[in-house]
């Protein structure tokens, strides 16, 4: 039997950015209904962010035991279990699970429907054995691994994001298709975890990011020992042995071969819409996700549609930011749109790399003559006192010292960001950057002095010396 919900708000999917929907709305006393087919906390906690930061932690914790010697500690080799880095990464997970679980958001209120969901109409969502009319609908379905069409792939065993974290036994040599930045994370975290591993990228290893800081990171990894293979497509997989496999790269140099124990896709993300009847729904959707207004409207205005389902920027953060957007026109009919500019990115390889506006080639393209304001780690006194000397800030400032973008690469740049984030997102300029005190010792530091740096010509200007020297007659 069917039974008939009309809650004043549907969201489907139950990953950050719907659950922060339906918490919000719950909140307000706003009726609700949740809809999710897999697990609640979706990507981010159960395949993506969470665990993959909880296996960077321990590679980081192996990794500081063999570099101790710069403090006056004796290097060590560590003995590292597999099975137990496994089970520390889902304790992480068992954590935090609670704050997503269905129990905690049927106590603030929402109604939450374990089912898969599908429109029926324009109108109407069908979950299980429910039928919801709501006045307002949210698709929070997030995105999924891509796998790519490569011959012999369908016949080897491979580990995606959603399937390497069940992984306790620790890969011999574990061969990477894909150098963005979940498989240049996940490659550092398992060099330092003893395996042998080697990246395979069709261009550029980190192409996305400022190549100038991209180059201190890949640096890095490839002094401990990860074989990077840039420009150099995978043509075939396939088995070799009883338990290896056999990878086929064509580059500039020729066709070879790239033997190897497991075999990790980390080629991109696709948006996670097939059975939500967007057809019936009439939400027009391609290749990349459901089209959008900058408003987070679909072609079915009673629908909106949020975070990695509606293509663009795939980040944990901005389905959080897409949630508090579309609250705001839900609930209170605010105007909100998305303004993609002020979100920062970071990847989490040590150094991490941190970005936020434009890049500097982007920036010179739209601006023409921009100001680039550099400070490195290695003038900094905490940076030194870490030994994490690795690094620099990259300002980028167009007229009167606006703030156009900005780059980091070093320890804690995805910590030092934030500050840089709210700058760009209220319009700041250079000299408010120079105003606030950050305290002493601490990396943030090379922020503002980046931010003075652009006023250091001024010091040779001839006028502002005479001014100097006049007022100094009167004592």
């Amino acid at each position: 039997m069917t039974t008939v919900l009309k809650p004043d708000i549907c969201v489907i999917g139950a990953g950050s950015g719907g659950l922060s929907v339906a918490a919000a709305c719950a909140a307000f006393g706003v009726p609700v209904v949740l809809i999710e087919k897999g697990k609640m906390g979706g990507d981010c906690l159960n395949y993506g962010c969470v665990p993959s930061k909880a296996m960077i932690a321990a590679g980081k914790q192996a990794q500081s035991m063999r570099r101790a010697a710069k403090f006056g500690i004796a290097d060590v080799d560590p003995d590292i279990d597999f099975r137990k880095v496994n089970k520390h990464i889902h304790s992480v997970i068992e954590a935090i699970a609670p704050n997503d679980s269905v129990e905690r958001f049927t106590a603030l209120g929402v109604r939450v429907i374990q089912a898969e969901a599908k429109f029926r109409d324009r109108r109407t969502v069908v979950a299980g054995e429910f039928e919801i009319r709501a006045r307002r609908f949210v698709i929070a379905t997030g995105s999924s691994a891509l796998v790519p069409p490569i011959p012999g792939l369908d016949k080897v065993d491979y580990f995606t994001n959603e399937t390497i974290f069940e992984q306790t036994r620790r890969p011999g040599h574990l061969l990477i298709i894909g150098g963005g930045p979940i498989g240049m994370e996940l490659a550092q975290a398992h060099r330092r975890l003893g395996s042998e591993v080697t990246v395979i990228e069709a261009a550029n290893a980190l192409g996305k990011e400022d190549p100038e800081l991209a180059a201190i990171a890949l640096g890095r990894l490839r002094r401990e020992g990860i074989a990077i293979r840039e420009q150099a497509k995978v043509v075939k997989v396939e088995k070799r042995g009883k338990t290896g496999l056999r990878v086929h790269v064509e580059s500039e140099t020729g066709r070879e071969t790239i033997d190897g124990t497991h075999l990790l896709v980390a080629v991109g993300r696709a948006a996670n819409v097939a059975g939500l009847g967007l057809q019936e729904a009439g939400i027009a959707h391609d290749r990349g996700g459901i089209k959008v207004t900058d408003k987070l409207r679909t072609s079915n205005r009673k629908v909106y549609a949020i975070g990695d389902v509606a293509g663009g920027l795939q980040f944990t953060h901005v389905a959080g930011y897409h949630a508090g957007l579309v609250v705001r026109a839900l609930l209170f009919r605010l105007p909100a749109r998305e303004n993609r500019g002020i979100i920062p990115r970071v990847t989490f390889t040590d150094p991490e790399i941190a970005q936020v506006g434009l890049t500097e080639a982007e920036a010179m393209k739209a601006h023409g003559r921009v100001s680039v304001l550099r400070w490195p780690y290695a003038e900094n006194d905490r940076a030194q006192a870490e030994r994490k000397t690795e690094g620099f800030i990259k300002v980028l400032a167009g007229k009167k010292g606006r703030i156009l973008g900005v780059g980091i690469v070093g320890a804690n740049a995805g910590e030092m960001i934030n500050v840089w984030a709210l700058a760009l997102s209220k319009g700041l300029m250079l000299r408010d950057m120079t105003a606030y005190v950050p305290p002493y010792p601490t990396m943030t530091e090379i922020g503002k002095r980046a931010a003075i740096a652009y006023f250091a010509p001024a010091t040779r200007k001839p006028w502002i010396r005479r001014l100097i020297a006049f007022l100094r007659r009167f004592g």
